[in-house]
């Protein structure tokens, strides 16, 4: 195993690939072989494309060969969440009812990645179709955190966040309609961005419009910020085909190399309203004053949202409910049975989250909207004044597998939803990622930089200097 090649990161790689001083079969053989070495520690990959990836890096390096220009990404090892598709390979999305369905074409920014020289080498453990903020399902079992793989590594891009953190890849994308890019990137240690809702196309169908309430982005997630931009840079843009689409607004990697002299950052831990641990609080501090010392002002401001956390996790899941609802829609049009004879077929928690739960009324999920737009209203506020917020990304570090905690710094919470502080950004559609902010008890926490509407840029130049400043790659399991 080469562990030199493994640990390098997706900027390197590509620099090394079209300089000729490294051989895309080369990198692509050391990632499979710490995959087939690793993986059943944190049980990231539910498929691993040796076959695929073996022809992609071949077809990189011939191409180099006869004097093609190489891609921004050429030779990448990229790993994707096993929600979105990759043609001719299995998308199971964490359900037994699609644990054989094999993609026709690559979802978009698959194509994009692709198209760029990444070679992707296989698909990312996820919680049945996504809906849950740790990640087990029926087909590939439960996900750990690479720091601690008794522990979870969040969801729903846990796959994802422990491949990288674990240097199984140096890319996995993520999506995020509630956190899930954001979640397991604070338990896993690695840096993830939520995009301005829109910037990455996210085609859906039959429903082409599902994506908007609450508002789900796909985005990059990388071990260095630097490759977040990169891989951003290759998947934002139009897309014909999805009706929310935005043109990129700038090269995302040369935000990277910026300043931040002159930049003002709110801080509040806990946005004034959500439980956090007191040793979160303290090791989100000490990386906010790192920021302080790299040039920004820093000023403790807390956002008045216009309600109480457990109203907003409410309006939440009034909106969400009634997305996942037509998940099941979907399912009877493509002729499975989930409330009949299928039902037995789906995790016990979907059926409780979604199926056995009352439907909201239309009045009620207008009233959500309400709520919603108060959210909305107090972050834009709160953006007149400041250029970014600061906050945690979870209230608590990962906690075992099966143990979700019911009450964080003294405050009973939903044991399943109460301790994470990433859905306001959902609500909003606002740019919102999680840095690794440093580790309390040897375990990984996450802070939160979110900016107003295309603001993406300032969120990856703020967090490129906490990274320069507080560099945390030697962290990282070997």
């Amino acid at each position: 195993m080469n562990v030199r090649i493994t640990a390098l990161s997706a900027a390197s790689i590509a620099r090394g690939v079209g300089e000729g001083r490294l051989s895309p079969t080369e990198v692509l053989e050391a990632h499979l072989e710490r995959i087939h070495d690793r993986n059943d520690r944190t049980n990231a990959f539910v498929t691993v494309t040796e076959e695929l990836a073996r022809e992609m890096a071949a077809d990189v390096e011939a191409a180099i060969a006869q004097g093609d220009p190489p891609g921004p990404l050429a030779g990448v090892p990229v790993a994707i969440k096993d929600l979105a598709d990759v043609e001719d390979v299995r998308t199971t999305s964490g359900s037994l009812l699609f644990e054989d369905r094999v993609a026709d074409a690559d979802s978009p920014f698959v194509a994009r990645l692709r198209a760029a020289g990444a070679v992707v080498v296989g698909k990312t453990n996820t919680p049945e179709f996504g809906l849950g903020t740790t990640t087990d399902n029926r087909v590939a079992g439960p996900t750990g955190s690479p720091f601690d793989p008794d522990r979870v590594s969040g969801g729903s891009s846990g796959g994802a966040a422990a491949a990288l953190g674990d240097s199984l890849v140096p890319l996995a994308p993520g999506s995020d309609a509630g956190g899930s890019i954001r979640i397991p990137a604070s338990f896993c240690g690695v840096y993830g961005l939520k995009p301005t809702y829109g910037l990455v196309p996210n085609v859906g169908r039959p429903n082409a419009f599902a994506s908007h309430t609450p508002f789900s982005h796909v985005g990059p997630m990388a071990r260095t910020v630097e490759d977040a931009a990169l891989s951003l840079d290759v998947m934002a843009g139009a897309h014909p085909r999805d009706p929310f689409s935005l043109p990129a607004t700038e090269t995302y990697r040369s935000a990277v190399d910026r300043p931040i002299d002159g930049m003002t950052i709110a801080y509040s831990p806990d946005m004034g309203t959500y439980p956090v641990d007191p040793g979160v609080r303290r090791t989100i501090e000490d990386a906010v004053g790192a920021l302080e010392r790299a040039g920004a002002t820093v000023e403790a401001v807390d956002p008045d949202l216009g309600h109480d956390a457990e109203t907003i996790v409410e309006a939440y899941y009034t909106m969400a409910t009634v997305r996942w609802g037509s998940l099941f829609d979907d399912l009877e049009r493509q002729g499975f049975d989930p409330y009949g004879e299928d039902r037995d077929r789906l995790r016990p928690y979907i059926v409780e989250l979604v199926m056995d739960a009352e439907e909201p009324t239309s009045r009620e999920y207008k009233r959500a909207d309400v709520i919603r737009t108060d959210v909305f209203d107090g972050l834009v506020d709160l953006f007149a004044e400041y250029d970014l917020l600061a906050t945690a990304a979870v209230g608590t570090t990962p906690f075992p597998h099966g143990e979700e905690p019911s009450r964080i710094d003294g405050v009973e919470v939903d044991p399943y939803r109460g301790w994470l502080l990433s859905q306001p950004f959902n609500f909003t559609g606002q740019p919102a990622a999680s840095i690794p902010a440093g580790f309390l008890d040897g375990l990984p926490v996450g802070l939160q930089l979110a900016g107003p509407r295309l603001a993406d840029a300032d969120v990856l130049t703020a967090s490129a200097a906490l990274e320069r400043r507080r560099p945390w790659h030697d962290r990282y399991p070997t």
